[in-house]
């Protein structure tokens, strides 16, 4: 081997040794100043490093944040590490973090007064064995979103649990390529939402006691738009039947009680294997974005959407919408399990809606323009639409992020 190359190769692995030894775990144990001496690790690390949080109940008056990559941030264990922000002063997140390659694991955040847990803008993005709950209960006071990341890349969430988010407990928006997985979500407004993000797998889940369970959105007027790509499967949706309790005037304000799927002005949608019962307005329920907006190139209709292969329970049986009550019973006592407002056309023409319902009955309000309730004409049909909407791609994480963690 020339000299020269056995330089360059001596020179490279002298570094990779060099930033091995630099790791470092900067431990914080709870006590006096926690706060302070958290805060001032979350400066002080580097990339490599990790941020341990012993045993223990740490209690802040202020949010935390990181903007240091490829940092751990790790606790005791979800029941034994308690970030507690019940004393906090501010409106602001538990922790946010805009840098990359960040790992939350292992803790639990409590009574945030804004979000628990929140990513912005990061890439490489992973919550993992971590609960944000807010303690007393379903409340309007309670903080919008438990885990939170936003305009994000490379999301993973697994083995997450939130409890008692006025918004959504488990909420990922304007990102992509996605994985939520082995989570629980109750006693939240949406259980889990994806909204405006593109490649989403939302798998083995368990969301319950919820206003509703999970659903997927598409808004206007937000810098990012034209959500697409999401497969839900393998969840169990059941017994959501928390009333809502988000602030007026919030978009999940309007989600109606006992919904078990719902699915707006989003395309390309994939909802299979799926366990829902137990909800008392509809299993799945297709909706266009009825609000006025000034964007002529959204798309306020759901379409591309595939239903098919769940194991659908008892479900419709007192639906919380206008005329519900008469609805269900007459039609034998429950509504259908999957409901479409079946709005084809809206102000600005665009492709006819490609639907495939396979899990019937199926009921169409047949509605002419959306939210308009009053042109309604219900029809039944023991399936809609026809097969062949291709199922969109599994997502695939970074070999780096999506890894078992010990």
């Amino acid at each position: 081997m020339a000299a020269s190359n056995q330089f360059m190769l001596a020179w490279v692995f002298a570094g990779a040794l060099a930033s091995s030894a630099q790791a470092a775990t900067l431990r914080v144990a709870p006590g006096a100043d926690a706060q302070e001496r958290l805060q001032t690790a979350l400066l002080d690390a580097k990339p490599g490093d990790t941020v341990a949080l012993d045993a223990g109940k740490f209690s802040f008056t202020d949010g935390l944040s990181l903007d240091i990559d490829n940092v751990t941030v790790t606790g005791a264990g979800q029941d034994k590490t308690v970030l507690s922000f019940a004393g906090q002063k501010g409106a602001g997140e538990g922790l946010l973090i805009t840098s990359d390659g960040v790992t939350v694991r292992d803790l639990t955040v409590q009574d945030t007064k804004g979000d628990g847990l929140k990513s912005k803008g990061a890439d490489r993005i992973s919550f993992v064995s971590v609960t944000v709950e807010w303690t007393g209960g379903p409340k309007e006071t309670n903080g919008a979103y438990g885990v939170y990341p936003v305009s994000s890349t490379n999301v993973l969430i697994d083995k997450v649990t939130v409890r008692g988010a006025s918004d959504a407990g488990i909420y990922v928006g304007q990102s992509k390529n996605i994985i939520v997985r082995n989570s629980r979500a109750e006693f939240n407004v949406a259980g889990i939402e994806i909204e405006n993000s593109t490649n989403a797998d939302v798998f083995d889940n368990v969301a319950t006691h919820n206003t509703g369970g999970i659903l997927v959105f598409d808004l206007p007027g937000l810098p990012v738009m034209g959500g697409h790509s999401t497969r839900i499967f393998r969840n169990q949706v059941v017994d959501n039947d928390t009333a809502n309790f988000a602030p007026k005037g919030n978009i999940v304000a309007s989600v109606p009680v006992g919904v078990g799927v719902m699915l707006m002005a989003n395309r390309d949608v994939h909802v299979f294997d799926n366990a829902i019962s137990g909800n008392q307005t509809s299993a799945v329920m297709l909706i266009s974005f009825s609000r006025s907006f000034d964007d002529k190139a959204y798309n306020p209709l759901p379409r591309d959407i595939v239903v098919r292969d769940n194991r659908i329970g008892r479900n419709g049986w007192l639906p919380a919408l206008p005329g519900g009550k008469e609805l269900a019973s007459a039609m034998g006592g429950s509504a259908p399990p999957v409901m479409w407002d079946g709005v084809t056309a809206y102000a600005t023409p665009g492709p006819v809606p490609r639907l495939y319902l396979k899990d019937g009955p199926v009921l169409n309000l047949n509605l002419t323009a959306p939210g308009a309730l009053e042109t309604a004409r219900p029809s039944v049909s023991a399936t809609l639409g026809s097969p062949g909407l291709a199922e969109p791609p599994p997502v695939v994480l970074p070999a780096s992020q999506d890894k078992p963690v010990a």
